[in-house]
């Protein structure tokens, strides 16, 4: 009866955790999503199709250096820490750069 209530908050912290961990995984991906999107609409040719960006190698370096950073970052959507703490700081840093990155995203489009 002594270790009941200890037990109890055992419990709860644990359940605690799991959540944070949840948000920060959470976070961290729509971040990540953000980014990949934003890098996509930032490397598409500016005045062309997609078929016709080998005529202007600018937007053919640029389309194939944003294809490159796209595929590494949704790359790094799938290849996470499964180290607790990161992801609890993933709740801080997604929840300051996840605003940021939808305001980006805004004002590219």
């Amino acid at each position: 009866m002594l270790f009941g209530p200890i037990h109890a908050s055992v419990v709860e912290e644990h359940e605690s955790g799991r959540h944070m961990r949840f948000l920060g995984l959470f976070l961290r991906t729509l971040f990540l999503i953000v980014v990949v999107v934003i890098t996509a609409r930032v490397a598409s040719p500016q005045n062309e199709t997609i078929w016709s960006a080998y005529e202007t190698p600018s937007d053919l370096v640029r389309t194939l250096l944003g294809a490159a950073v796209c595929l590494f970052v949704a790359a790094q959507i799938f290849t996470y820490s499964r180290d607790p703490a990161e992801m609890r700081r993933w709740v801080v840093i997604g929840g300051a750069a996840l605003p940021l990155a939808l305001l980006c995203a805004v004002v590219v489009w």
